[in-house]
């Protein structure tokens, strides 16, 4: 069958041999994956056995476009890395925007599926549908910026795609990073590049559009849908004026900003760190990924050169969490996660961790060599960040493999704030409970954007819901997390979703596909993909026990805030959000893989 909207070609670079292949997508499995997310993953789920070394030959790093990356809907510009993560030992699939993803797909190609291991040093040129390997030696150690400038001049109006020196020391937390400081950013993605000697991928089109089913359709789904997110206070106003920053304050002020590593959830100084704040001193302009009418991105400026500026979930990874309110401290920091290509939601989460253990003595000063890793001090975040994106020292080195195995070497387990291993964002569980059940459920570790219930629990969309309460937080988590599947698949971004609904996204796909989904059709694949990535994790070797939140979350209660004395209550949900799942102990059963037709 064919679905339009896709080429229908993957290509097959096999990085031990050098032989490149095109091969034909399978359409069938395009239809009941939708493609990015879903598709990656099964793809990647018959490509390899998940009880393999994350880092060995024998794991495979898939690059993945969605159904309407390139179409003319908003936001269509996203791809996905599809790998097994060697932060957890599960799923990773991480998830980047920019321009990289559209052009990759317009040069003729839905995916790149590598395999292998180079061993020297190459990166991966495409142009349209000419693709060749060539030697990177001398892009070796180069940060991320310097190799896209290097590539750049010579591959003009070209977007390219690249790791930095974590990923080429195979820090745990390396990220991809794609058209100056877009990142696919968690899970250790850029580890597995870095282990297969993979420099860079550049892409340059001729194409500047894709075939649609139906395009009268599409462009009248998507004057609709640009209407709402205009008109949304979310889309509308509060990201294209604040970014993703806008959330400091409103989350400081439910009692639920995380500080000091989790051992307080408010602060009095967040307002020096907040989007407002940025605005009104730093910022020097925004960012559009690829057909993005909201503009989140923040650009910022450093010794005179305007850069990428952080997230939320950055400024309080560093601002909050390690106790430093200073926002060109946080922004220099910042800038030195994307240069040297590391995840900058768990690098600066592990700098928190340790310096709980410098604090309870575990940590001493003479292995700190010279920057102790004190709360609050502003060198120390951004030295200790280059220390662990460069592997320098033997503790850079021991935390560049993230908080759970730094605490687990040093005898505190329980400092690491991390669910399978990856660091926790910026909610406090304990002050909003659907997303502490959505962090201890979430197939690739500790993550928000798998099943954003800060959506309907603060920001009230599409309703109001008590985040201090339990109930009926365990279906709507299943919907949060089936939508995000969906989206993810699809191409688009995860914060069209706060304007837009289920019906939305059905009328974007059947127009731009062909393809005939309902409302209900739509969501049971993004269960599908769901339960795959479970059963990808419970091959790989997941136990029930995994989802689970830290011990902090679940014992203590919070001691400071308008949520004081607030815990998680992930005991009471689990059991209600399995019954939903139809999964017993953590897994799928028979009758629920039949159904979805994973059987």
């Amino acid at each position: 069958m064919s679905i339009t909207s896709y080429n229908g070609k993957i290509l097959r670079v096999n990085l031990s041999n050098g032989e490149i292949k095109n091969e034909v997508l399978d359409m069938k499995l395009a239809e009941k994956f939708i493609g990015a997310r879903g598709l990656g993953t099964k793809m990647l789920m018959n490509e390899i056995n998940p009880t393999i070394d994350a880092l060995s030959k024998e794991n495979k790093l898939i690059m993945m476009t969605g159904a309407l990356t390139g179409a003319s809907v908003p936001t269509g510009g996203r791809y996905v890395v599809v790998t097994k993560s060697p932060l957890t030992g599960m799923i990773a699939c991480s998830n980047s925007g920019g321009e990289w993803g559209a052009k990759l797909k317009y040069s003729g190609f839905d995916g790149i599926i590598f395999e292998g291991a180079s061993d020297s040093p190459v990166y991966l040129v495409i142009e349209d549908e000419y693709v060749e390997l060539k030697a990177a030696d001398k892009l070796w150690g180069k940060t991320s910026t310097e190799t896209e400038k290097i590539l750049k001049e010579i591959y003009t109006n070209s977007s390219v795609l690249n790791i930095g020196p974590g990923g080429e020391t195979k820090s745990l937390m390396a990220a991809v990073i794609n058209d100056g400081d877009r990142a696919a950013g968690r899970s250790g993605v850029g580890a597995v590049m870095g282990s297969k000697n993979l420099k860079a991928i550049v892409v340059k089109s001729s194409r500047n559009s894709i075939p649609v089913s139906d395009s009268n359709a599409l462009k009248n789904e998507m004057l609709v849908a640009m209407k709402k997110i205009k008109e949304d206070g979310v889309t509308g106003t509060g990201l294209p004026t604040y970014g993703t920053a806008v959330l400091v304050n409103i989350i400081n002020e439910t009692g639920s900003f995380p500080v000091k590593n989790w051992q307080g959830s408010y602060s009095n100084q967040v307002e020096n760190i907040s989007g407002e704040t940025m605005t009104e001193k730093y910022l020097k302009g925004t960012y559009h990924c690829h057909r993005c009418p909201i503009g989140c991105g923040r650009v910022v400026e450093r010794n005179g050169e305007k850069i990428g500026g952080p997230e939320y979930e950055t400024l309080w990874a560093y601002g909050g969490n390690c106790g430093v309110y200073d926002l060109p401290t946080i922004n220099e920091a910042n800038f030195w996660c994307n240069e040297l290509g590391i995840d900058a939601i768990s690098v600066p989460c592990t700098i928190a961790s340790a310096m709980e253990l410098y604090e309870k003595g575990a940590i001493t000063d003479e292995e700190c060599e010279g920057i102790p890793l004190k709360f609050g001090d502003k060198e120390t975040i951004v030295e200790w960040t280059k220390r662990i994106g460069y592997g320098q020292g033997k503790l850079g080195k021991l935390m560049a493999q993230g908080s759970q195995r730094l605490c687990e070497k040093y005898g505190y387990p329980e400092l690491s704030m991390s669910v399978k291993k990856q660091e926790l964002p910026a909610y406090d569980a304990r002050g909003i409970q659907g997303i502490g059940l959505n962090y201890a459920t979430s197939n690739r570790g500790g993550c928000h954007v798998r099943g954003y219930m800060i959506s309907p629990e603060v920001l009230a969309h599409p309703q109001l819901l008590d985040r201090t309460t339990i109930e009926g937080k365990a279906q709507w988590t299943k919907i949060f997390q089936d939508l995000t599947a969906v989206i993810d698949s699809m191409g688009m971004c995860l914060f069209t979703s706060f304007a837009l609904n289920i019906d939305d996204y059905v009328n974007f796909i059947n127009a731009g596909t062909g393809t005939n989904h309902t409302a209900e059709s739509l969501l049971e694949t993004g269960e599908r993909i769901y339960n795959l990535e479970r059963l990808f994790n419970q091959q790989a070797g997941m136990k029930a026990e995994d989802d689970r939140l830290p011990k902090r979350l679940i014992e203590e209660s919070i001691s400071n805030g308008p949520s004081i004395g607030q815990k998680s209550h992930l005991d009471k949900m689990l059991p209600e959000y399995y019954t939903a799942r139809g999964w017993v102990d953590a897994f799928p059963t028979k009758e629920t893989l039949i159904r979805l037709g994973l059987d």
